[in-house]
């Protein structure tokens, strides 16, 4: 029988400490997207006359409408490039025992070394010769481009783990090698392509700078460079920003908590692994 002891409240003490410090900026962030822009009192305290008006000017005056249209598009057509590349990859990197597939991995492992700041003039120069600037098809590439490394070797690790016994088994019945990943092989990583998913996910969601860059100047722009244009030079509605920050939130942790179980289940069969 377990008993309740003075460590175990220690440990609880300093979790609790640690979750109000984790939930401090989001109390800062709803308080002051909620308050009058009247209201000059401290952020910390609570406000006293909360009032919604604030969303509804943020989404009419930043156009965030159009904004979210096209950061759905941009993060799902990237993560669904990104998962199907890698998952399809790292199949035959992972099964593969030859000193080519060895030598293919850790060319694929060197875009997590490399900084794609060194590539930067380089990629707009191509995506100004083909076009594709001011489009989201330009950021789908590039985000394609930049996570297929680390999702490869997530995926690739997990496979390494996975046993050969069911596909070699599918391989005997007569399915070919694409059929033995596509009904065997795949449903048995579904916990690392949610992890892949909500990961690649949130980093496309949340990125600023690739979207300034690639979209700069037109009107299709993603929400955190629509966000960044209620902050003038001389002239910042917080409130407003803060709104909008609510509004650019509130739909990537819906996937979060409606993924998460497959998330945890995805780390811990990693650990595992």
């Amino acid at each position: 029988m377990n008993r309740y002891r003075g460590r175990t409240l220690t440990l609880e003490l300093v979790m609790i400490a640690v979750g109000l410090v984790f939930a401090f900026p989001v109390y800062v962030l709803v308080n002051l997207a909620i308050r009058q822009p009247s209201d000059t009192s401290s952020p910390i305290a609570p406000t006293t006359s909360p009032t919604f008006d604030n969303f509804t000017q943020a989404w009419e005056q930043g156009a965030l409408g159009g904004a979210l249209a096209n950061s759905v598009l941009v993060t799902v057509g990237s993560v669904v490039v990104i998962l199907a590349v890698s998952a399809l990859a790292a199949y035959p990197l992972a099964r593969i025992a030859a000193r080519w597939s060895r030598w293919t991995f850790l060319l694929i492992m060197l875009g997590l070394v490399l900084p794609f700041q060194l590539a930067a003039l380089p990629l707009y120069q191509t995506m100004r010769d083909l076009g594709l600037l001011g489009t989201p098809w330009a950021l789908i590439l590039f985000y394609s481009g930049l996570q297929v490394p680390f999702t490869t070797f997530l995926y690739v690790g997990f496979l390494r783990a996975v046993p050969r016994d069911f596909e070699d088994a599918a391989l005997i019945d007569g399915c070919t090698t694409l059929q033995g990943f596509r009904y065997v092989v795949l449903p048995m990583l579904k916990p690392v392509t949610v992890t892949a998913l909500v990961l690649n996910a949130v980093a496309v969601w949340n990125d600023f700078f690739t979207p300034l860059l690639y979209l700069s100047g037109g009107a299709q722009q993603t929400l955190p460079v629509a966000i960044a244009g209620f902050v003038g030079q001389y002239v910042s509605d917080w409130n407003l920003i803060f709104a909008a920050l609510v509004i650019s939130i509130v739909p990537i942790l819906v996937v979060y908590f409606a993924l998460q179980r497959s998330i945890i289940n995805g780390f811990a069969g990693g650990l595992k692994g």
